[in-house]
């Protein structure tokens, strides 16, 4: 895409001079659309919010129709800068399109159609026009075209259709985005509106969306970068009231990353977003054992000491504060050491070591299907770091050692491949703990201890 495309604005297209009469000539519009455009066109917001509040429903169908219409590209893209230009100015105009007597029309299909070709200018309008037309639909139940039942025959495209086709096009721009600076900004800005339906939620965590946020939550400094992070937060709170959602971002950086955020800024729209969700985090899984590790019982104090104007913020601290004494309390130590596990921040803390540790919660292990263990084992084929390395090998050993099946279990979970290939690491301290659970897995755990000695 061409540099100067790529960057045109709403401003460049619509000093553009588009041949209304020509269009009426050659029967691409009617003599009443042409009589509408006239009355339209070129006229300050002054002239035409008079226009619209009279006669809303007829522009709309006289847009859409010009998008099904014509393929000009120049005419397109200026059609959809009046309908953004349009609802920029006043976003409940979005109901428009929702009239009663535009019914039969198939407001939808094209900025659907539109949203997967033409230009850059032309996706990014048509997916803010989209979002804001569908979230504006007066019912938002059910498999309904225009946000109302409809008896024709003729197929019209869904509100269904078009919140499953934009998640698609969404996800796609944060995994590949078609513009440099702008398919990010466009993405989160619609998500941030989108997510607030569970139907989207649940397409959205289809798609595999929630770990495309997870970069984007760091911190900000700049009016276009807070603003960005803002809206990543509101994603992810939005997003903490669906559990399958949750399930993802228990098993991503969401939560370091959230942390770190909250520590460093004094935006109070960020701050509030980031503990309200914490607050919504806190009794789930085990993100409250997360959240003790990472600290934050310290943040929410040092947070609780500023001067803050937001009672939400002020009573969601207070609620945090309370729930994480409360984590503190109940931990137990094999909840921290399935956090570390889980996360993959292995390291030598002293229960790995402690043999009080492994006779108290070796049945633990068990619970959903070995879960802990097959994490273990994937750290042992992923991890870079040989601190993670080393340990998962020692913990390993260690399963052995004190399960009474602990030799069966793990060869038919296909580790003895895994921890051979650790014998000739270039980490010594890797290869040391590589070669004890080969001991163990080979001669049982008491010759296996006695070479070690």
């Amino acid at each position: 895409m061409p540099i100067d495309q790529a960057d045109l604005n709403s401003d460049q297209v619509l000093r553009r001079d588009i041949p209304w009469e020509t269009y009426m000539t050659s029967k691409l519009i009617t003599g009443t659309a042409l009589q509408l455009l006239r009355r339209y066109d070129k006229k300050s917001e002054h002239d035409r919010a008079p226009l619209l509040e009279n006669d809303g429903p007829s522009y709309v169908r006289v847009f859409i129709s010009i998008l099904r219409d014509i393929q000009k590209e120049d005419t397109v893209e200026y059609v959809l800068a009046l309908i953004d230009e349009m609802l920029t100015e006043k976003p409940n105009r979005a109901k428009l399109f929702h009239d009663k007597s535009l019914a039969d029309e198939d407001i939808y299909e094209p900025f659907l159609r539109l949203l997967w070709k033409g230009s850059w200018f032309t996706q990014e309008k048509s997916s803010k026009i989209l979002t804001l037309v569908v979230s504006a639909r007066p019912n938002k139940n059910g498999l309904t075209a225009n946000g109302k039942a409809t008896d024709s025959k003729k197929k019209i495209t869904t509100s269904d259709d078009v919140l499953k086709g934009l998640v698609e096009w969404l996800c796609i721009q944060l995994k590949k985005p078609s513009h440099p600076n702008r398919s990010i900004l466009v993405s989160i800005n619609c998500l941030a509106a989108l997510l607030k339906e569970p139907v989207v939620r649940s397409s959205f965590v289809q798609a595999d969306g929630v770990k495309l946020l997870v970069p984007l939550i760091s911190p900000a400094s700049t009016q276009q970068s807070i603003q960005l992070l803002y809206e990543t937060c509101l994603c992810v709170w939005l997003l903490s009231y669906y559990e399958p959602a949750i399930e993802y971002l228990a098993t991503s950086r969401a939560l370091p990353r959230l942390s770190e955020v909250v520590k460093g800024s004094t935006k109070e729209k960020v701050v509030r977003l980031i503990v309200l969700t914490f607050k919504n985090l806190l009794s789930k899984g085990s993100f409250g054992a997360q959240m003790v590790d990472l600290g934050l019982p310290q943040i929410v104090q040092s947070l609780k000491a500023q001067a803050w104007s937001d009672e939400d913020l002020l009573d969601a601290l207070n609620h945090l504060e309370e729930g994480l004494k409360d984590n503190i309390k109940k931990l137990s130590s094999f909840d921290k050491y399935k956090q570390e596990v889980l996360l993959g921040h292995l390291d030598w803390s002293p229960m790995h070591k402690d043999p009080n540790f492994w006779r108290d919660n070796i049945t633990n292990f068990e619970e959903n299907d070995f879960q802990t263990l097959r994490v273990l084992l994937t750290i042992l084929e992923t991890s870079s770091d040989p601190r993670a390395l080393a340990v998962a090998c020692f913990d390993l050993s260690q399963f052995i050692q004190y399960h009474p099946a602990g030799r069966v279990i793990v060869t038919d979970l296909k580790a003895k491949e895994r921890v051979m290939k650790l014998m000739n690491h270039e980490n010594a301290e890797v290869t040391k703990n590589a070669l004890l659970c080969i001991q163990r897995l080979f001669l049982g755990a008491k010759y296996a201890s006695f070479l070690q000695a």
